[in-house]
């Protein structure tokens, strides 16, 4: 094989490897396996916690690309824009240092809104993510500071403040990081209950069931 063909090979190879990372996918929140991201949820907290900062990046890598259908080059920078932004809050101590997450925050919202059903404000939903990240270090009850997180869904998936569905999945959501007393990572990783049963209700209370694997199937939600 001459070199010129070996070249163009190579050359080939390489763009179709740039186009595959590159070339946008249709994402869709919406889409996702509720196991599957309780189990991602709660290795990412205890990355967090553990400061396993490559590990928490590839976990949250992988949620966005296998879970949401993001590009490669997507997921890429989805998942450093919410490291950067847990790595930032991490050491501070009051919510003046927090505020020094909130721009890698908002960047997260931003690449995340292609994936959204409708448009959504992005600055909004970074102040709202900062403010229960807060409210849980200050040990605000997970029923109060899950409808925070209720607020941040509500924007995200297009639906009303005051949805029930949205309300639960918030305050299921809280619940599962803190089960504990005490300890702030509480039953992450023992008890993904809540987590799963958050999830669920953030697909619009899809339960279905593969009759064969007694698992839950891939379901769709918040069809607006």
């Amino acid at each position: 094989m001459s070199m010129r063909k070996i070249i163009l090979g190579v050359v080939a190879a390489a763009a179709l490897a740039v186009a595959y990372a590159a070339i946008p996918r249709q994402a869709d929140l919406r889409a996702f396996d509720p196991a599957e991201m309780a189990r991602l949820e709660a290795a990412m907290w205890r990355d967090y916690y553990d400061k396993r900062y490559a590990a928490l990046f590839l976990h949250l890598y992988h949620s966005i690309r296998a879970q949401f259908g993001f590009s490669p080059l997507q997921s890429l920078r989805v998942a450093l824009s919410a490291a950067e932004a847990a790595k930032t809050f991490q050491p501070t101590r009051s919510r003046g240092e927090a505020a020094a997450a909130l721009p890698p925050l908002t960047t997260y919202y931003r690449n995340l809104a292609s994936a959204a059903p409708l448009a959504f404000d992005v600055e909004q939903a970074a102040r709202l993510e900062l403010d229960w990240w807060q409210a849980r270090r200050e040990a605000v009850a997970p029923r109060d500071h899950g409808l925070t997180i209720a607020r941040v869904a509500a924007l995200t998936y297009g639906r009303a403040d005051d949805d029930s569905g949205i309300r639960r999945f918030g305050v299921d959501r809280a619940v599962s990081r803190c089960t504990g007393r005490g300890d702030h990572r509480c039953g992450l990783g023992r008890d993904r209950g809540a987590a799963r049963r958050g999830l669920w209700t953030a697909q619009g209370e899809c339960r279905t069931v593969d009759l064969n694997t007694k698992k839950p199937r891939r379901c769709r939600g918040f069809d607006v």
